[in-house]
This record gives structure tokens, C-alpha cells and sequence, in this order.
């Protein structure tokens, strides 16, 4: 049983808007939580999260345009993503913490078109 999963990747237009979703199983609550993207030969980057009192913070990348959100129980997530541009173009990781213990999931790819 995988611990976290992404969905809701696909091909989008450049301004076009998609919505990721992260859902936790096993028991596991992404008390802290954050989307991360990379895209080939980069470094994975932190673009948003949300801490175990609903504090959210945004890279300046995405700031006005990704919202990231939680539900009450902590074990599904989403990324709500306006005004895609092909720059956005990534795998999309969620990531998860509770207590001492962490999990990725395996990724979901946006592909953005110009």
C-alpha cells in the first residue's frame, strides 16, 4: 500500500487550470504537507505547504496562481493550479510528514503547452 498518491496530472494550454489531489493511506496524516515539482536535470523544488496549524507559504514561482489546501482529517491534499504556463511543465510530488515519519508519493507529470 502506497502511503501517499498523486493525481490529476495531464496536458493543459497555457493558461489553463488543473487540480492535483494527494491522498494518504495507512493510517498516515500529512500533518505537514507540500507539493514539490522537478523537471529533468533540476533539483526538486519546493512550490507550496501547509503546516499542522494551516499555515501556507508559496514559492515566488507560483504565488497568486497555486493554492494549496487540506481536508480536516489530513489524508487528502490538492493543489489547485490557475493560469498554467509551460514553465510549470514538471512532475508534481506530494510529501507528507507526521511525527518523525515522511513519505513522497510517486509523482504526477503536468505538461503545460504554449
Amino acid at each position: 500500500q502506497v502511503p501517499l498518491m498523486e493525481s490529476g496530472g495531464g496536458l493543459v494550454q497555457a493558461g489553463g487550470s488543473l487540480r492535483l489531489s494527494c491522498t494518504a493511506s495507512g493510517g498516515f496524516q500529512m500533518l505537514y504537507m507540500a507539493w514539490y515539482r522537478q523537471t529533468p536535470g533540476a533539483q526538486r523544488e519546493l512550490i507550496a505547504d501547509i503546516t499542522t496549524h494551516g499555515y501556507k507559504s508559496y514559492a515566488d514561482s507560483v504565488k497568486g496562481r497555486f493554492t494549496i489546501s487540506r481536508d480536516s482529517a489530513q489524508t487528502t491534499g490538492w493543489l489547485e493550479m490557475n493560469n498554467l504556463k509551460p514553465e510549470d511543465t514538471a512532475v508534481y510530488y506530494c510529501f507528507g510528514r507526521q511525527s518523525g515519519l515522511e513519505h513522497w508519493g510517486k509523482g504526477t507529470l503536468v505538461t503545460v503547452s504554449s
